[in-house]
């Protein structure tokens, strides 16, 4: 188990390392910047740096952990990245599966993939099914998403580097915001951020709002409208 400070959960599980950059989302990734931090340290799991690596030997790591937990899979890669077979992606989602006393959030770019699974896999109730949106010119990964069996359905608008208007939030059960952060983030505007807020409340959505982002993120907080949005989406026992 790997702790995390990622705002919207609190662990993160890598049975994939690795990943490569398919939209303007991508170009400033923290986790390529950490994975070749962590491969100049002699990181045995990020030997590869940051190309696409399969680590069958702890796809069953989070049987062992006893205390229910959410828990963030592959924050170090994407799961439905195209280097990894749909065997390996039906092996992770045995193990959510077994492991019903977690709630697992799995984050993708790539909702093609998505839909070419959800025919032939069974997602667990215990597992919350995402899309990042960062601008308009990427909202139809929603479409995808809401196309899913998922029981719970989630979309990460971060790094939002730009607006992305009215957006079809039907289906949808969490929203989540955030600016970009580290070395090169792009701004922000406050007036995106509160276009899918409003859209999120309108239809009773749980909004988060993870950070303003910027090279020093600690510093500009996470306030909005004078307080933190922490909502989360209700899962039925």
């Amino acid at each position: 188990m790997a702790r995390t400070t990622i705002e919207w959960t609190e662990c993160s599980w890598n049975p994939v390392t690795g990943c490569s950059k398919i939209s303007a989302g991508c170009e400033h990734c923290y986790a390529e910047r950490m994975a070749k931090r962590l491969c100049a340290m002699g990181q045995p799991r990020y030997r590869n740096g940051f190309k696409v690596t399969l680590h069958c030997d702890i796809v069953d790591l989070p049987l062992h952990w006893r205390m229910p937990r959410s828990i963030f899979v592959n924050s170090m890669s994407d799961l439905f990245h195209e280097k990894v077979p749909d065997a390996f992606i039906a092996s992770v989602v045995e193990t959510i599966d077994a492991a019903s006393w977690h709630r697992f959030q799995l984050l993708t770019k790539r909702a093609e993939r998505i839909a070419e699974l959800d025919s032939r896999i069974k997602w667990p109730a215990n597992a919350m099914l995402g899309v990042t949106v960062e601008h308009r010119a990427t909202r139809g990964r929603i479409e995808a998403l809401r196309a899913s069996s998922a029981a719970c359905k989630f979309i990460s608008f971060e790094p939002l580097i730009g607006p992305v208007g009215k957006v079809d939030l039907r289906g949808i059960d969490w929203v989540i915001v955030g600016g970009e952060s580290g070395p090169g983030a792009r701004p922000m505007e406050e007036d995106w951020v509160l276009e899918i807020k409003h859209q999120a409340e309108a239809l009773g959505i749980p909004f988060f709002f993870k950070q303003w982002g910027g090279v020093f993120k600690k510093k500009r907080g996470r306030s909005l409208e004078g307080r933190e949005w922490n909502e989360m989406p209700i899962f039925a026992d």
